[in-house]
């Protein structure tokens, strides 16, 4: 048996995109079980409506967060094959036959790690797609952290990891990815297995959901070498390279801006490479009019979104690293 699981909270207006997803599966699954986490529009409702298309359950839950509502969601299901999506996306039709496949062929593959695109609306998604998003060709699978967008796995896998972390409002899915890598749980990319979202729609959205990215890191104790870089980047060299451009002279004027200019490239190399296949299939769907001053305004807003998004996290961390001193939670890293 194969089930599908998701977690929603006030998604009224964009459920009905993922739901239909589901209803056209080429691969149906036995069991879908949603938990609304107490929503306060017509979500429920809205679910609802597809109880005679669907072998569907709705659990509400109220105040459930993302991790206790997947792991009530697996509870409430008899499979024993679990894939995990979201709200806000759209499956591509094939997503859960390519997703549960390499489980379904060969016993011991225990977890399968599906992929995600951006579906722009504008230029400026098209920017922040290309920003925060990889393509699939830049994916190690053997270090690839799947986000529970798209992901399967045997429930046997969950219940050895102890579940999703409860404790964690944000980043819960790469602390269960990385449970289940420290127990060497065997894990297939499959990079068919798509599903598309809409990238953040302003800057303030974008800025809060980095801030709460990076808080979750500073709460799970994550990626302590990135952000060290980061500030680094930010409140060493980057002052640095500005003084000696602004007071010195001659050739170390030169120098500064040879540095700022190698730091510039190095820093956007992969969002401008992604941002001209991200432009090229938005155009191809009809989502943007690609013109040369859209381009441009394109490639300015990929630098603007970086540097947001970098903020957004240098301010966000230390706030989560400073509620992990307070509450002393749990050591994920020990199974």
């Amino acid at each position: 048996m194969i089930s599908v699981i998701a977690t929603v909270l006030n998604e009224g207006d964009s459920i009905r995109r993922l739901m239909d997803s589901l209803v056209t599966q080429t691969c149906q699954p036995d069991e879908v079980v949603i938990v609304d986490g107490g929503s306060s529009d017509h979500t429920v409702d809205v679910l609802l409506e597809y109880e005679d298309r669907l072998p569907l359950t709705v659990l509400v839950i109220p105040g459930s967060s993302i991790s206790a509502g997947r792991n009530r969601a697996i509870s409430a299901t008899s499979a024993g094959i679990i894939a995990v999506t979201d709200a806000g996306v759209v499956l591509d039709s094939a997503w859960l036959e390519g997703i549960t496949r390499p489980l379904r062929q060969d016993d011991t593959v225990e977890v399968v790690a599906g992929f995600f695109h951006a579906n722009p609306h504008s230029l400026f998604e098209a920017a922040m797609g290309a920003t925060v998003l990889p393509l699939a060709d830049e994916i190690d699978p053997n270090t690839f952290l799947p986000s529970s967008r798209s992901v399967a796995f045997r429930r046997s896998a969950w219940e050895a990891v102890g579940g999703y972390p409860e404790w964690l409002d944000y980043c819960e899915d790469l602390v269960f990815d990385l449970r289940l890598k420290a127990i060497s749980a065997p894990q297939v990319f499959a990079p068919q297995a798509a599903v598309y979202f809409r990238p953040r729609e302003s800057l303030a959205a974008f800025f809060r959901q980095y801030y709460h990215y990076a808080r979750g890191d500073g709460k799970a104790d994550l990626w302590r070498k990135r952000h060290a870089v980061r500030y680094a980047t930010y409140l060493a060299a980057l002052p640095v390279l500005l003084l000696m451009g602004i007071c010195g002279k001659g050739i170390l004027r030169l120098l500064a801006a040879l540095l700022f200019g190698a730091g510039a490239a190095v820093y956007l190399r992969q969002p401008y490479r992604r941002l001209r296949v991200v432009l090229a299939e938005a155009a191809r769907v009809g989502a943007v009019r690609v013109t040369l001053k859209g381009n441009l305004e394109a490639v300015a807003f990929v630098s603007i979104i970086r540097v947001v998004g970098d903020i957004a996290k240098m301010i966000g961390y230390p706030v989560g690293w400073w509620w992990r001193l307070k509450h002393n939670p749990p050591d994920w890293r020990k199974i």
